[in-house]
């Protein structure tokens, strides 16, 4: 393994240094520290072996302390953990056992005292799971508020604030005086004590709603509370806890005050509260509320991608609209001229305040869409550079994203359509596929209109050309219904030529090519755009799949269930192969080989090793397989397939691996059984692809061949890179290699026979009888019935081949 990458940055909300010059973001088991300046990765925080939830960074006593870089960590794997992230180094681990999803440390926000007194022990307040009833079967999980003595690193187990069905984020106040949970309709809100202590009384009280509340926020000097709702509403009341928490009975619960309700407007069941205001602008649920540094304001995003301003006085509003994904998190800084903004797609935006304007951007991987699987068949929403190791990504927003592999950051964008994203509205746009040129300069998109209420819908297919001096793309050639009404199944890139295929399900496949003219200033060849050289069908039966040879002389196209061989060039048909009982909807020339791959989909998938020099099939297996690719240099091919489901020993391996439910074959040419095997997570929607990685050698091997990696992206878009032979040489990365979460790997057969079971030996030099019929029979048709009964294709397939063979091959015209 080389390489982890693709992980979320947006899973918990970031946290900023003391100087401002770094910003602390969770993503999976490690802390990666960015840059605020230039928005690139500076060092990561490893050590975790599971999904960090809360960062918490110790806020200087003195303006001299800025300078100091220590930080709280928590993470699902039971630990927390305290770091010198200025090194980094590990300075202390506290093992409580237990999954911690929330986490925040009163004690560092309290102002020191001012009587020369000891400090009080430090506590974290965090949200852990638990479960009932352990080892039965109807065994439940619940989630508790608990408190942990930082200093002695000790668990209080025995002291529970909060038990609630979800897991909860807990939020804090600016100065540590008050934590607060949302539980469905109601607020739950706890006074920290001044000197707090292993077991201490504390006061609590409720504020209630008739919707489900989705976030709160405490003002930093009053006693404000606010709150959002999953209809976009958010409420403010005034006057919180003057009874509860001024004095009185310390163990009243709700607050109560008997008091006129008309004393306390849009205050709900005796609340301890002087009023309650509500505003309503979001128009779906409220994801995001701060105050601001003063008090004076307060912010607030949802799902429509737009981050408010109101003045809490007046009510007055001012937008930053545009932002194009949901929002997530908002995060202030000891600056006040900085704070961060963390959205649904993998990003995170540092704006400059007061005037909220966005100055930097630090992007992961985009998340995979949600609307992508309205597109059936081998359409991928992935696709890849392998010469500069980048992956071309269909995002939610009509853009497609060019991420570094090797570098795990985001390079570029294109915008597709020009439309803005509007998150939560009606679908009617989907980019579902994306396709590159080997040579990357190349690309073709196909995007999706749908259909309103029956009428409408349409299908366009995009050529784009890469500047070699800018390295953007730039928008060549727009074809509107390529094929007619039917949608478009794959595009595939010449790998030599200026020439593309595209394929579809309305029965007819087109060869595309890119004409080029002479400017008149400069004379450089300049293109012309791209127009159809030819188009061709076989027996009306949908095009599943396309791809070129590894030279580019043979065109492979999959009619429904059958193989297609054609001269791009002539448009002739030069020969048909197989017939597999599913249609066809992976096709791949293994590299340089005289070898095509192909893998069918359904109820009884099967993956195929055909012999172009025969036109026979070497062998196949039953797999389900999601995705194939293969070496350019020809000596093996890649196969993600799904885990069986039916088979005992999978069922056990699942469980034991927690989420494992695919498995990548490493196969060479020349044999049937595997040389290595990968058991892997997501394998639903996943992408493989072999990358070349010369340029990324360290100085002392730079002189070596070609060296590939294996890369793997799971249906999460998470990702690894592999060396599929163990034989490579070192590879730089931005960082270090670490295990992906339920990732295991075997070499040899071993892992593929424990799935499947032991394989018949298999030589490759014996007389082989084709099972599967091929092109028309030259055989005399009186023999075409000699032979055992049991190595006969179905009558179906011999009829077909038997009545093409007596009809006139007819030459193909060329559009």
């Amino acid at each position: 393994m080389i390489k982890v990458g693709g992980k979320s940055y947006t899973s918990s909300p970031p946290a900023f240094s003391n100087d401002t010059n770094k910003l602390l973001v969770c993503t999976g088991n490690t802390v990666s520290i960015f840059s605020a300046s230039t928005g690139l990765l500076i060092n990561e925080l490893e050590g975790h072996t599971a999904l960090v939830t809360s960062v918490v960074v110790v806020p200087p006593t003195s303006p001299a302390n800025k300078i100091l870089a220590y930080c709280w960590t928590a993470s699902l794997d039971g630990t927390i953990r305290y770091w010198d992230f200025s090194a980094p180094e590990l300075m202390k681990t506290i093992n409580i056992r237990v999954p911690i999803h929330s986490m925040v440390v009163p004690g560092l926000l309290r102002k020191p005292a001012d009587h020369g007194e000891q400090p009080s022990h430090l506590f974290a307040y965090l949200c852990t799971e638990e479960v009932k009833k352990q080892g039965h079967r109807n065994a439940s999980a619940f989630w508790q508020i608990r408190k942990c003595n930082l200093t002695q690193s000790r668990f209080l187990d025995k002291f529970t604030l909060a038990e609630t069905l979800k897991p909860q984020i807990i939020t804090i106040s600016p100065f540590g005086n008050y934590i607060g949970i949302c539980e469905k309709h109601k607020l739950r809100i706890w006074e920290i004590p001044a000197r707090d202590a292993n077991h201490v009384a504390f006061k609590k009280m409720r504020l209630h709603h008739t919707k489900t509340f989705t976030t709160l926020a405490f003002h930093p000097t009053e006693r404000i509370v606010a709150a959002g709702d999953g209809t976009g509403r958010i409420l403010v009341w005034r006057g919180v806890g003057e009874k509860t928490f001024s004095g009185g009975d310390n163990n009243l619960v709700n607050g109560a005050s008997h008091g006129d309700a008309e004393e306390k407007p849009g205050v709900r069941q005796d609340d301890d509260a002087d009023s309650c205001t509500t505003w309503h602008w979001h128009s779906a649920e409220v994801n995001v509320l701060l105050f601001s540094a003063d008090g004076a304001y307060l912010f607030s995003g949802g799902k429509e991608g737009v981050l408010v301003l109101w003045q809490l006085d007046t009510g007055k509003r001012k937008f930053l609209p545009r932002i194009g994904s949901p929002l997530l998190y908002f995060t202030n800084s000891l600056d006040p001229s900085l704070s961060s903004v963390s959205c649904a797609d993998n990003l995170i935006h540092l704006l400059k305040m007061p005037s909220m304007v966005i100055s930097r951007s630090i992007s992961g991987i985009k998340p995979p869409s949600s609307v992508l699987q309205f597109n059936e068949g081998s359409c991928s929403g992935v696709a890849f550079n392998h010469s500069d190791g980048l992956a071309a990504i269909c995002t939610e927003n009509y853009r497609i994203q060019f991420y570094s592999l090797f570098d795990d950051r985001e390079i570029s964008e294109v915008q597709v359509c020009e439309r803005n994203h509007q998150p939560g509205e009606e679908i009617t746009v989907i980019v579902n596929l994306v396709a590159l040129s080997p040579d990357g300069y190349s690309m073709g998109t196909v995007e999706t209109r749908l259909p309103e209420e029956g009428i409408g819908g349409l299908v366009s297919l995009k050529f784009w050309e890469c500047s070699s001096q800018s390295k953007e793309f730039s928008l060549s050639t727009v074809v509107y219904e390529p094929h007619r009404d039917a949608g478009v199944s794959d595009v595939a890139f010449h790998p030599t030529r200026q020439m593309a295929v595209s394929s579809s399900y309305g029965a007819d496949f087109k060869v595309w090519k890119c004409g080029y003219g002479v400017s008149g200033k400069d004379q450089k060849p300049q293109s012309n755009g791209w127009t159809c050289h030819a188009a061709g069908s076989y027996k009306k039966k949908p095009m599943t799949a396309a791809t070129f040879s590894m030279d580019g002389s043979v065109l492979a196209v999959a009619a429904e269930n059958v193989i297609t061989l054609w001269d791009p060039d002539r448009n002739f048909l030069v020969a048909v192969i197989g017939e597999s009982i599913e249609p066809i909807r992976k096709l791949s020339f293994v590299g340089k080989s005289d070898y095509l791959v192909s893998a069918s989909q359904g109820s009884n998938p099967e993956l195929f090793l055909w012999s172009m020099s025969n036109l026979s099939v070497l062998w196949s297996y039953k797999l389900h397989a999601e995705a194939v690719s293969c070496a350019t240099d020809g000596s093996s091919f890649a196969v993600l397939a799904h885990l069986p489901t039916s088979s005992k020993s999978t069922e056990c391996l699942y469980r034991s691996t927690h989420g494992v439910d695919g498995v990548i074959l490493l196969f060479p040419v020349d044999k049937a059984i595997p040389i290595s095997t990968w058991f892997v997570q997501k394998a639903q929607g996943g992408s493989l692809a072999f990358i070349d990685a010369s340029s990324r050698l360290e100085d002392g091997n730079a002189g070596r061949k070609s060296v590939e990696v294996l890369t793997y992206i799971n249906g999460a878009h998470e990702y690894v890179l592999l060396d599929p032979f163990g034989e490579s040489a070192p590879i730089r990365c931005t960082s270090q290699p670490e295990s992906l979460v339920d990732f295991g790997e075997t070499a040899g057969r071993y892992g593929y026979t424990s799935i499947y079971g032991k394989l018949p030996e298999f030589n490759i030099e014996r007389e082989r009888s084709a099972s599967i019929a091929t092109a028309a029979s030259e055989r005399s048709w009186e023999m075409i019935l000699d032979g055992p009964s049991h190595n006969l294709p179905p009558f179906t397939t011999l009829c077909s081949a038997f009545l093409e063979s007596l009809l006139e091959r007819r030459t193909a015209t060329v559009e």
